[in-house]
């Protein structure tokens, strides 16, 4: 199956003049089911849809060239939020971008969802427009917005959209598409979920919902504005669940947003088919003169088998996107997946993943979740294993052995989460000696963190002793079967409840365990996670107690510069960080110094002062 339209000449090939959608995107058009916009449009397709990619647009030509769709206009931003695409923590322009033809940044507008919509609204007046995607689901109710400082309305408000579709969408643009191909007014496309709409507020009739605080009080800049925006947070978060969600509203002044409830997660059966369709699994070929798109080399050679996360780490947004129930394919699917990769002409043997948010996530955390929904209230891992949840990784360890025997596989790595205190909560190691025997490629990426309980508590994270017990086993297995692997932490600095002691003490961590972090993430508060409410409000919105936030640029510089200390260019900022929390028995020569002291030498031969340190003495 070729790829879909991409000009008006492809259509007209295609055996159509007239496309039912146009999918507008802020990515390069990559016919792979990790990215969203192939997806919809493969699942369109399936069900007898017309559809055409314009992606990237710029110009009002661009937006022309297949004229007025008969059904509508679908607009997501790309894979990732156009703003994280652009900037750093430090909020400075990047200079590339993985999803853009060649890499190269400024392919697509900040804010991408509301420029295209606005586009579309002025070119083809009241036309059907639905907005989906990471972008449009994070942002659907008021959000703090990190880069502009302040509190933004929903984007379907800013965006003029007709409807805003959250989560994984391929159930909600079935039925939309369905209704409007039936000649259903759009404006009576309310009551599907997973999606929000607006209406007037002199329109509205009272319902049974939970109400969200207004948009006027939540964006206050006052200590009252942070409280009300804590309180919305914890209902938008508590009630981001298919069993048991209710219908929530925020009221922005003249109109009302209004949230269903989330749309349930495809079952075994629908994902099968989903990941059953002909994907060309590759950037367009009109790409490759100009470099190709590099968003494609880390998925291109891996496989999806699940989709949820009931880990709910606090700074993760896909809690509040795919939402904690788990969905997994069938053993088949994947490895009818597998086969189809292991035959593709520039395959090497290297199955580069078996994932998706969380690897070893094969079923819902309990049985009693499918009856009664998550619990709004607590998690099921954090700060320890619940009870209830059933530790099992039989049915993963059978499917990647299953992988392994196919013709063609050479290796079958998992470069996807593990989450180790689940697996670590198995009596069972098999599975984790499989992982350290058949899966790891040299070095397994984990993610304890942090080290410091105080800050892991606020990230929803487990106890440090308890990664501490998985790298201790890690490393006895893998020295048990003669390899040398490493662990790989993934590390963050700066995040809400951290302070410079804090970070003191994970360098410190860092300096005992022999880690040189190249990169560390600094907290970057995206919308629609509660760790960014955390850094907008200094509040924990699940216990509405204070939180200690590292806010200013000079702090967060200065966190970052510590999970770094042995980098040259770092030894001033840690000295001066060093200093101001009193731990000058960090500086110097002595065996826990992360830094030497730079106080200025007497040289007796020349009768001088000056500043002498191991470089010079050497010479």
């Amino acid at each position: 199956m070729p790829f879909l339209p991409i000009c008006k000449k492809d259509m007209l090939e295609s055996g159509f003049n007239e496309p039912d959608f146009i999918i507008v995107t802020g990515d390069a058009y990559v016919d792979h089911p990790s990215f969203g916009t192939a997806i919809i449009s493969r699942v369109l397709q399936s069900k007898g849809f017309n559809v055409c990619i314009l992606s990237q647009p710029r110009k009002d030509e661009d937006y022309l060239k297949f004229g007025v769709p008969k059904l509508g206009f679908l607009v997501n931003s790309g894979n990732i939020d156009s703003m994280v695409a652009h900037y750093t923590a430090a909020k400075k322009r990047r200079s590339d971008d993985a999803y853009t033809p060649g890499g190269k940044s400024g392919a697509r507008p900040d804010r991408a969802v509301i420029v295209y919509t606005k586009k579309i609204r002025s070119l083809f007046g009241d036309v059907f427009i639905g907005i989906g995607g990471i972008e449009a689901s994070l942002r659907r109710f008021a959000h703090y917005d990190y880069w502009d400082d302040k509190v933004r309305p929903s984007v379907l408000i800013d965006s003029t959209a007709d409807i805003l579709m959250y989560g994984m969408g391929e159930k909600h643009i079935v039925e939309i598409a369905n209704r409007l191909k039936n000649g259903e007014n759009k404006k009576n496309l309310t009551d599907i979920k997973g999606t929000c709409y607006c209406v007037k507020t002199a329109d509205y009739q009272p319902m049974s919902v939970k109400e969200c605080p207004p948009f006027k009080e939540v964006s206050e800049l006052s200590e009252n504005g942070k409280r009300n925006y804590a309180k919305a947070t914890k209902i938008q978060q508590s009630e981001q669940d298919a069993v048991r969600g209710k219908t929530i509203i925020q009221r922005h002044g003249e109109l009302i947003l209004v949230q269903n409830p989330p749309m349930p997660p495809l079952s075994t059966e629908e994902m099968d088919e989903v990941y059953s369709l002909p994907f060309m699994r590759d950037y367009h070929p009109s790409y490759k003169a100009l470099g190709g798109v590099p968003g494609i080399e880390e998925v291109k050679f891996s496989v999806i088998h699940n989709r949820g996360c009931y880990g709910a780490c606090n700074f993760c947004s896909l809690a509040f996107h795919q939402g904690r129930t788990i969905s997994v394919r069938s053993h088949s699917s994947i490895i009818e997946e597998v086969e189809k990769i292991s035959r593709m002409e520039d395959f090497k043997g290297y199955i580069h993943d078996v994932g998706g948010p969380t690897a070893n996530f094969r079923a819902p955390s309990c049985q009693a979740q499918l009856k009664r929904g998550v619990c709004a209230d607590k998690k099921c891992l954090a700060p320890d294993i619940c009870p209830a949840v059933e530790v099992d990784h039989s049915d993963y360890l059978s499917l990647l052995r299953k992988i392994r025997k196919i013709d063609g596989i050479k290796k079958v790595f998992i470069r996807s989460g593990i989450r180790f205190d689940y697996l670590l909560a198995d009596k069972d190691e098999s599975f984790f000696k499989e992982l350290v025997k058949y899966h790891t490629s040299g070095q397994l990426k984990v993610a304890p963190e942090h080290c410091s309980n105080n800050v892991l508590k606020y990230m929803g994270k487990p106890d440090v002793s308890v990664y501490n017990r998985f790298k201790k086993r890690f490393y006895e297995l893998t020295e048990s079967i003669g390899k040398k692997q490493y662990l790989v932490p993934y590390l963050m600095s700066s995040h809400p409840g951290s302070t410079i002691n804090d970070a003191i003490e994970l360098a410190l961590f860092l300096k005992k365990e022999g880690l040189h972090p190249e990169q560390v993430q600094d907290f970057y508060p995206t919308p629609g996670t509660v760790s960014t409410c955390m850094f907008y409000t200094g509040l924990d919105p699940m216990t509405m107690k204070e939180v200690y936030v590292p806010k200013t640029m000079g702090e967060k510089a200065e966190q970052r510069a510590l999970l770094q200390y042995f980098k040259p260019e770092n030894k001033d900022i840690v000295r001066k960080a060093l200093k101001k929390s009193g731990r000058f028995d960090l500086i110097g020569n002595g065996k826990n110094c992360l830094v030497t002291d730079n106080k200025p030498k007497f040289d007796k031969k020349h009768k001088t002062i000056r500043n002498i340190n191991k470089k010079s003495v050497k010479k």
